[in-house]
């Protein structure tokens, strides 16, 4: 009885590490909104069926799909020079990639906007499946490293 009460308690513990995390965790880098304050974590929510939504602790942005005409994806790669001159050139070997996501739209007045996010690199492959699948506009990649990146 002990151990099924156990059991019970640690299912019920971990729920809200699950439900805690409804979208692709991203940064907002920057764009043409200026409500929006730059390097501002957050994340995407995909899951509406009429809205995009940027949610963070500053801010939340809902952009309707159809008004999403721009998805672009993209890759920056850069080496860790200061870590590998004060720790080991080994580290001169190493990338670090950052995953690059423009969503551009037209606001309410009709001007393009843009916004730019770096997203989590577990969350690639999901947000541009869903934003594809939610907005019906095809994903434009950079070069060929990032459509490798973001198709699989």
């Amino acid at each position: 009885m002990r151990i099924l009460s156990l059991a019970l308690i640690l299912s019920f513990c971990t729920i809200p590490l699950f439900a805690g995390h409804m979208g692709s965790r991203v940064e907002y880098i920057g764009g043409t909104r200026a409500d929006i304050p730059g390097n501002n974590s957050g994340e995407i929510e995909l899951t509406d069926d009429l809205y995009f939504i940027f949610t963070s602790k500053h801010t939340q942005v809902k952009v309707p799909y159809e008004r999403i005409n721009l998805l672009e994806y993209g890759q920056k790669v850069d080496r860790r020079y200061v870590a590998a001159v004060v720790i080991s050139p080994l580290l001169m070997l190493s990338k670090k990639r950052e995953h690059f996501l423009t969503v551009g739209f037209q606001d309410d007045g009709g001007k393009q906007q843009a916004m730019v996010f770096r997203v989590d690199k577990n969350d690639v492959r999901l947000t541009l499946v869903a934003l594809e699948a939610r907005t019906g506009q095809q994903v434009q990649y950079q070069d060929e490293q990032a459509r490798i990146a973001g198709k699989g």
